[in-house]
């Protein structure tokens, strides 16, 4: 079983930076992801980031391109999502999500199996 907790989150001024933890325990194989999912009220949730357990693969949405960084330490045990220039459309409640291999289109969270319970992020202008 798998389990992920999320920290970090808060509230900072517009072009304010903060940086979310994800600590997961359980095993994955190391091509196995990890992602920040995000969500505000009455929208879908969105992929924001993902990487793979070994690290050697990222993705991001368009919308964070450029301004957020995902990356995970040596062990793959936990994932770290750093958000410089925030703006407040990035205000949301953040998700950890993490599947097994091969799991389909990273961006859908439909796709993983494992969620952590959300930390908030609020971004004011």
């Amino acid at each position: 079983q798998v389990h992920l907790v999320e920290s970090g989150g808060g509230s900072v001024q517009a072009g304010g930076s903060l940086r979310l933890s994800c600590a997961r325990s359980g095993t994955l194989w190391p091509t196995s992801s990890m992602a920040w999912f995000r969500q505000s009220p009455g929208k879908e949730r969105e992929g924001v980031a993902v990487i793979t357990i070994d690290g050697l693969s990222t993705k991001y949405a368009d919308s964070v391109k450029g301004r957020f960084t995902i990356s995970r330490d040596n062990a793959g045990t936990t994932a770290y999502l750093q958000m410089n220039n925030l703006k407040p459309e990035d205000t949301a409640m953040y998700y950890c999500a993490a599947r097994r291999p091969f799991g389909g289109t990273w961006s859908l969270a439909t796709n993983y199996a494992y969620w952590g319970q959300g930390t908030q992020v609020t971004v004011s202008s």
